[in-house]
């Protein structure tokens, strides 16, 4: 069995204490790969770092729209040329979060569509974050079209009618330890059966979203746990772990153009 860990953030400092030793559960666990998601400029450089350094490692290179205050066209320059790296297989995470609001919707959706607009003449995937945008994310994506966009929705917490237009527009669902808690993922454990296998993609965000039952006692994710997020996905959908796994794996692959 191989597991990719689609989306975490090792390069949060968090890591910075045992890294070995997570690099070594991730071994354990059959976490062969993990891609890390950029947040910020800075973050993005550390991460594609770690990857450069670590094989079985990529990196994804943006701005969170938590930090979107802090973008400029310099900012978007830097990612720019980080994302000429051949370690470098995505571009995010971006998208809109309105639900803490760290940063005005107008500067979310200014940098937001200029991050889009260079990942598709880059031809880099893109890792969409989207939290209460009561479909907004969607509504730009429709007035922002392009023909060979790929891309993952990070984190699905959408609704039924939300699940079928991403998937409409071809694109994959990542999937977190959210799906192992009893009460939050109730919802989307009942989504997980409108996705197709071949779009599903497991992932932590760690060090957040620890699953089950892990977060019993552990307080920081880490990438070795997305194990626990593949088994309860194949025991959900009622599917041959092996095979789901094998899934899965190709699917990440794919997306972000690596060699499986």
């Amino acid at each position: 069995m191989k597991l990719f860990d689609s989306h975490c953030h090792l390069d949060d400092r968090t890591f910075e204490k045992d890294w070995s030793a997570v690099l070594e559960r991730m071994a354990a666990n059959d976490v062969a790969a993990a891609l890390i998601a950029g947040i910020n400029a800075d973050r993005s450089a550390k991460g594609l770092a770690l990857a450069e350094g670590h094989p079985g490692l990529y990196a994804a290179v943006g701005i969170h729209p938590h930090d979107a205050s802090s973008c400029n066209t310099k900012v978007l320059s830097t990612l720019q040329n980080l994302a000429a790296n051949p370690n470098v297989r995505a571009w995010g995470e971006i998208g809109l979060d309105f639900n803490r609001m760290y940063s005005p919707q107008d500067i979310q959706e200014k940098w937001f569509l200029q991050q889009l607009a260079i990942a598709d003449e880059l031809g880099l995937p893109l890792i969409f974050h989207e939290r209460d945008s009561q479909g907004r994310l969607l509504e730009l994506l429709d007035q922002h079209p392009h023909s060979r966009r790929t891309g993952v929705v990070h984190c699905f917490s959408g609704t039924n009618a939300e699940l079928e237009r991403y998937l409409e527009k071809g694109f994959y669902i990542g999937i977190t330890g959210i799906l192992t808690i009893q009460q939050r993922g109730r919802l989307l454990r009942s989504q997980v059966a409108m996705v197709p296998p071949e779009r599903l993609l497991i992932e932590t965000d760690a060090p957040y979203l620890t699953p089950a039952p892990q977060k019993n006692r552990h307080r920081r994710n880490e990438p070795a746990f997305v194990k626990s997020v593949l088994l309860k996905l194949a025991d959900v959908t009622r599917t041959d772990v092996d095979t789901l796994a094998d899934t899965i794996w190709d699917n990440t692959c794919r997306l972000f153009g690596i060699s499986a």
